[in-house]
C-alpha cells in the first residue's frame, strides 16, 4: 500500500520534470533558431551594404559658366546639374555629379582651369561654355579654338569619356553675320569630335521673361527645370547604356 501511495506521488513528479525538460528543450531550439535567423538577416544586410558600398560610381562633370553654377538661385540644388543628379539617383544609376560651373567664365578661362578639374575621374564630360564669349563679342574662331583645346585635354586624359556639348545661341542684336558664325561653333565641335550635342541649352527658356531672373539672362528655378530636361534628352542615352 505504501508502495502504491509512493508511486501515486512520485510518478506525476517525474512526468512534470519530463514535461519541463521537453519545454526547455523546445524553447532552447526556438531561441537558437531565432538567433540564427537574425544572424543570417544581419549578415545579409551587411553583405548588401558591402556590395552597395563597393559599387563603383561613374563621374559626370558639368563644366561651364554661371548657367551651370546656378547663378542667382537660392539653392544650388535647384540648378540643372543637381536636378539631373536627382533623376539619376531616382533611377538607381551609379553616377556622381560634379558641378564645375564658374560664373563669368569664358572659353579662355575654362581652358585655363581644365587641367585642375581633370585631376578627378571623368566618364561623362558636359561642356557648357561660350555664352559669355558671345555676349562680349569674342570672335567665334577664338571660341572654337578654346573649346577644342578643352576637349583635346579631356580626351588626352580620359580617352573613353563621353563628351556632351551644350549648344548656345546669342541675340540677333549682335549682328546677323556674327550670330550665324557663333551659333555654328557648337555643331561643328560636335561633328569634328564625334561628340553628342544639345542643340540649344536654353531651348524654351531663353527670351521667356517668366522663366528668367530680372537680368533676363539667367534662368529661374522653374527655368532650370526645363534646362534639365533639355540636358536629359541627350544625357539619358549615355547613362542608360
Amino acid at each position: 500500500m505504501l508502495l502504491h501511495v509512493e508511486s501515486f506521488f512520485v510518478q506525476p513528479f517525474i512526468m512534470n520534470k519530463i514535461y519541463i525538460f521537453l519545454f526547455c528543450l523546445c524553447l532552447g531550439y526556438s531561441c537558437n533558431n531565432g538567433s540564427s535567423n537574425e544572424d543570417k538577416t544581419a549578415a545579409g544586410k551587411k553583405e548588401d551594404a558591402g556590395a552597395s558600398a563597393g559599387k563603383k560610381l561613374k563621374t559626370i562633370i558639368f563644366f561651364g559658366d554661371s548657367l551651370t553654377a546656378g547663378y542667382g538661385l537660392e539653392d544650388p540644388s535647384k540648378a540643372f546639374p543637381a536636378l539631373n543628379k536627382k533623376r539619376l539617383d531616382s533611377m538607381g544609376l551609379p553616377y556622381q555629379v560634379v558641378n564645375a560651373g564658374v560664373s563669368g567664365e569664358t572659353s579662355a578661362g575654362g581652358n585655363g582651369r581644365i587641367d585642375w578639374i581633370l585631376k578627378q575621374p571623368v566618364d561623362v564630360f558636359v561642356l557648357e561654355l561660350g555664352a559669355n564669349d558671345g555676349l562680349r563679342g569674342i570672335s567665334p574662331e577664338e571660341t572654337f579654338k578654346n573649346l577644342q583645346a578643352i576637349i583635346d585635354k579631356v580626351r588626352a586624359s580620359y580617352p573613353a569619356a563621353t563628351i556632351v556639348i551644350a549648344g548656345m545661341q546669342i541675340p540677333p542684336s549682335m549682328g546677323q553675320r556674327y550670330v550665324k558664325q557663333f551659333n555654328g561653333v557648337f555643331a561643328k565641335l560636335a561633328e569634328d569630335n564625334k561628340a553628342m550635342l544639345i542643340p540649344f541649352l536654353l531651348d524654351k527658356v531663353g527670351g521667356e521673361l517668366a522663366l528668367n531672373q530680372e537680368d533676363g539672362i539667367h534662368p529661374t528655378a522653374e527655368g532650370h527645370k526645363i534646362v534639365a530636361e533639355n540636358v536629359w534628352s541627350v544625357l539619358s542615352s549615355v547613362v542608360q547604356q
